[in-house]
This record gives structure tokens, sequence and C-alpha cells, in this order.
């Protein structure tokens, strides 16, 4: 793991840093993608993390006067998914944000940290791209400001230099005669990789396009536009003909290869039936979809803070961690280089949170930290340092269960039980936001949590009993 771990105060301490160490450096904020590279020994030769996650002003999301709108290298997935300014500007990239992971996943991976990774199968980049995005680059030496198209030389590759941060991503925002989508198709509901995705954006005029843009994902080493396709509709009304010759056009355009998700032919089939679907949906006025109104989040009752810090902290592995979990301070001195998640069971002897893939998949091991709900195995345990933690242990109080844990017990909704502390963090923090929550939001809420035994049928129902009690004081 990293021998050295630098939570930056301020964005002159984090580049200093970077253009010390260079490839023996990483910047970390949501490090859903990092930590996994780092333990799976895809990324080698990491001996110091930059911890840019307490500096503070980089999680906003903000229009400009030149109808500009600019995000910050730790604005999340969800902070695009709550966003009027994304909803109403940039529909698409509120749809492919929505499609990423699961609530806990969301709350703590970047869009930056998504496009940097650069798998030609992360859902944020095609929307960008389709919306014309650019990336600002800083340095020591200074900045440079990179069309999202020229960003990629390759599978994982980027231009970005190991001295430079992305500080800003910044596009222009949709206009009203302007409409775009995004659309995803992979092999589950959700927590799922796409086997293929489409972004299109459409300028009008008197019912006419007057341009076009089609970007694809997972269908060559970075995400592409259908250049033939976009041609093609310049001038056209979206009658049925011109969707199904544009549609034929983009499939053509992708060059996949085979997998064990899809083989080639199938990803070029899918991407007709995307553009297809987009292009219809746009047409007729239905472009919206299925993002809802009122997503759930796993935020509770109020926007995600983290504190921010006097001076820039340099941890090794002789540095203590202070910490404060379910309202008591604990102290380490050892489990620097782990995840929460270990430190949480192996040096705070808290073995409530479980361990089930360690990568971000189960759920199982999902607690609060600093009011938001995310998955402990996904994040480094120097990022406990000055922060709030709770976990299963803290859910109940001295002389009775939490209503999700009574309601829990009162319904049978545990088999063996492992996958139960996640679930109930997950519908805690549900209903901390949404009190009276329909059947969709609490499918959604649990979208990161994976239970092998029980079925899912008795955790709905005893967290809609859970709900009525609370509701009725009970």
């Amino acid at each position: 793991m990293w021998q050295e771990y630098v939570s930056a105060a301020t964005l002159e301490d984090a580049l200093r840093v970077l253009a010390q160490k260079r490839e023996k450096a990483r910047v970390v904020a949501g490090a859903t993608d990092l930590i996994l590279e780092i333990e799976r020994g895809v990324r080698k030769g990491i001996e110091t993390l930059v911890d840019v996650t307490r500096i503070p002003n980089l999680d906003q999301i903000v229009l400009d006067e030149d109808g500009y709108l600019h995000l910050g290298p730790l604005v999340t997935h969800n902070h695009c998914v709550a966003s009027k300014l994304i909803r109403e500007y940039a529909l698409p990239l509120a749809q492919a944000t929505w499609e990423v992971g699961s609530p806990q996943i969301r709350n703590r991976g970047t869009i930056a940290g998504n496009l940097i990774t650069a798998s030609p199968a992360n859902d944020t980049i095609t929307p960008l791209m389709a919306l014309g995005a650019k990336v600002r680059l800083r340095s020591l030496r200074g900045e440079r400001l990179v069309a999202l198209e020229d960003f990629y030389t390759g599978v994982r590759r980027t231009v970005l230099e190991p001295d430079e941060m992305l500080v800003d991503i910044v596009f222009p925002a949709l206009k009203s005669n302007q409409h775009g989508i995004f659309l995803k198709y992979a092999l589950r509901r959700a927590q799922a990789i796409s086997v293929v995705n489409a972004a299109i954006v459409l300028t009008l005029e008197a019912e006419r396009v007057v341009h076009a843009a089609i970007t694809l994902g997972a269908v060559a080493p970075t995400i592409i536009h259908a250049r033939e396709a976009e041609v093609y509709l310049v001038g056209r009304v979206l009658d049925t003909e011109t969707i199904r010759q544009a549609a034929e056009l983009a499939a053509q355009a992708a060059r996949p290869i085979s997998d064990i998700r899809g083989s080639a032919e199938y990803r070029r089939y899918m991407v007709g039936v995307l553009v297809r679907r987009g292009l219809t949906a746009i047409a007729q006025g239905r472009e919206r979809g299925n993002l809802p109104a009122s997503p759930v989040l796993l935020w509770g009752n109020a926007v995600p803070n983290s504190r921010t810090l006097q001076a820039t902290i340099v941890h090794t592995p002789n540095t203590p961690i202070r910490t404060t979990i379910n309202g008591k301070a604990y102290e380490f001195t050892s489990g620097q280089n782990k995840t929460l998640l270990r430190l949480l069971r192996e040096e705070a002897g808290l073995i409530g949170t479980k361990e089930g893939c360690a990568e971000g998949e189960c759920g199982a091991c999902t607690v609060f930290l600093d009011g938001v709900a995310v998955m402990s195995c996904m994040v480094p345990a120097v990022r406990a340092h000055l922060a709030e933690i709770r976990t299963i242990e803290g859910i109940a109080t001295d002389d009775r269960l939490h209503p999700v844990q009574q309601a829990f017990v009162e319904e049978g909704a545990v088999q063996c039980g492992y996958c139960t502390p996640g679930f109930i963090m997950s519908a805690v923090k549900l209903l901390e936001e949404k009190p009276r929550p329909s059947i969709e939001d609490i499918q959604h809420a649990i979208t990161g949590n994976l239970c092998r035994c029980t079925g899912y049928y008795k955790i709905i129902q005893a967290i809609e009993r859970a709900a009525e009690q609370q509701t009725e004081g009970v």
C-alpha cells in the first residue's frame, strides 16, 4: 500500500507534493477506483497519496455569466444527481451519474476521478464529450485547457502529466433549443459496468437538426463520436426513417471487442438500439426518461460537508489518526495504510461492519462518514482523521434498538445476517432523508447492498415497517 498520506489544506500544497513526487504520487478524492487498483497491483510504485477532499470550495457546480457550467474536482456523482443546474442544463450528465454504481459509490466517486481513470466503459465521459466539455489541468508550471476528446490517448491513458491535477470541468449549458439524453445497457439494473452506453445532444431549429453530437462508450479504446451519424442528421427532421438510418450509421461507427460482458457483434447491435431509443425519445419529448424527480442520495437531512484543515498534514506510519466513532474519541497509532473498513474492525475492534467483497460490490461495510453513507472498504483509513464516523454499533440507543433494527427482527428480514448491518445502515440514512419513502425509494436505497440468502421482500417490508413506526412515533 502507500507509505505517506498527505491531507492537503490548499490546492497549492497538493500541487507542490505532485511536483516533488511526480510518478510516485496520486491524487485521491473518492478513491473508489484507486484503492482497488492499488490493492490489485494495477497501480504500482505509488508511495504517496495526496488527499484533496479537505480543500474548500472544490465541490462546487457553477453556471457562469457566459453560460458555461463548471464542475470542481470534488464534485461527486451524487452532487450531479442532486444539482438543479445539471438536471436542467446538462441532462445527459445527470442521467449518467444516476446510473453509476450505488448511492454509497456515488457519494464518494468524483466526476474528475471518473474522467481520469479513463476506462472506455466509464459512464460520465460519454455525455461530457457530447456536451463539448474541456478539462482544466493545473501544476506549479501553469495551467492548460484540454478538450475532453483530446484528453485520452488510449485505454486508461490520458495526457495528464504526473505533476498536474484536474481542477475544473467546463462545458456550455444546454440552451432551450438543445435536447440531450444518455442511455446505458448493462447486465443488471444497478452496480453494473456498461456493456454499451451512448449520449446524444441535438440542436433543433423548426424541428430540424442543425447540429448533432452522438458519443459512444465501451465500443472502442476510448469514447468515440459517431461522426457519420452526426453529419447525416444535420438538416433532417427526426422522423422514423431518419432515426433508423442514423442508428445504423452509429452502429457502424462502433469498434468493439468481445469480452465477458458481451460479444463485439452484440455490442454493435446494441449501439443501434440505444441510439434509436435516444433519438425517438428526443423526438417525442421523453428524454427525461426514468431520472427521478427526487433521487435517493443517502445523505440524510443535510448536504455533505467535510471538515477543512488549518494546515496540510503529512501522515506517515507513525502519525496518529484521531477520529470520532459513534460519538467516542479514538486515537490510532497503527493501521494508517489500511482501508477504513479494516481500521474499524482490526484497530477499533468494531466488527459489526462486515467485509464481504472488499471492492464496493456488496455494501456489507456501509458506514456514515461525515454524515454520508459510504462503503468503508473503499475509503483510506487516514481519511478518518478529524472525521465523524458512525457504524452499526452506534445506531441503537442504550435501552432500545433503532426502529430499523427492530423492524428487521419483527419482519424476519435476516437469515445468515452477514449483510444485515449494511442494509440497516442504508435504511437508517434513507429514513433520515425520506421519512415516508416509496417502494422505488427503498429499492434505490439498497441497490448497493447485496443479500445472498433471504431475497429482498422481507428486507423491503422491514424498511416500510420502520418508516411507519417512525412516522407514528412508535
